[in-house]
């Protein structure tokens, strides 16, 4: 985790206190699609590792923190607003962690609905913990590149998720340009 997190400290410790995470995700809300682009607006942890484990550094933050805002509330309706001013349809939802490198199991996917979640994915989370911690505005988009585990009545594999994340770049790189213009520079 220490690894995972080493260049976010790096960036806060040059000065940055802005955050834009993106991710490719397995999509568990039924009712969206492969394709689709969700605004983080929170997420799930369930995994006992975190990347402030051990002795806290209390020149980046507090010991312990609120997460209620990890991602910042302000940046999310700005990347809303942008999203419909240029015509990209998004969702906002919640991404669920899991360690991967395997996809997650069918059962699993079933535990991440039924906890709130609507995407799930190996990445992320771990980032805006340490973000958070450091009291950095962060913002997220995960580009749901699959229908998560036991959805369909399929395996899941990789050359799906390159495939859709093919398909979707020019809408995805779209909408990430327009967000970093309008990205207020009292949150840089």
């Amino acid at each position: 985790m220490d690894e995972v997190v080493y260049p976010v400290r790096t960036m806060k410790m040059l000065g940055i206190s802005a955050l834009f995470l993106t991710n490719a995700a397995g999509c568990v809300n039924t009712a969206w699609k492969p394709g689709d682009l969700m605004l983080i607006s929170d997420h799930i942890k369930l995994i006992a590792d975190n990347p402030l484990r051990g002795r806290n550094c209390d020149e980046l933050g507090a010991r312990f923190f609120d997460m209620t805002q990890a991602y910042d509330k302000d940046l999310l309706a700005m990347a809303e607003k942008a999203a419909d001013d240029i015509g990209i349809s998004v969702r906002k939802g919640v991404y669920m962690l899991f360690t991967g490198p395997s996809f997650e199991t069918a059962a699993e996917v079933r535990f991440a609905r039924l906890a709130g979640a609507d995407a799930v994915g190996m990445s992320t989370v771990p980032e805006a913990i340490a973000a958070s911690h450091m009291r950095m505005h962060t913002m997220g988009i995960s580009c749901l590149t699959n229908m998560a585990a036991g959805i369909l009545d399929q395996p899941l594999n990789h050359e799906e998720v390159l495939e859709t994340g093919e398909r979707v770049k020019t809408t995805f790189s779209a909408l990430v340009r327009e967000i970093v213009k309008r990205w207020p520079e009292e949150k840089l």
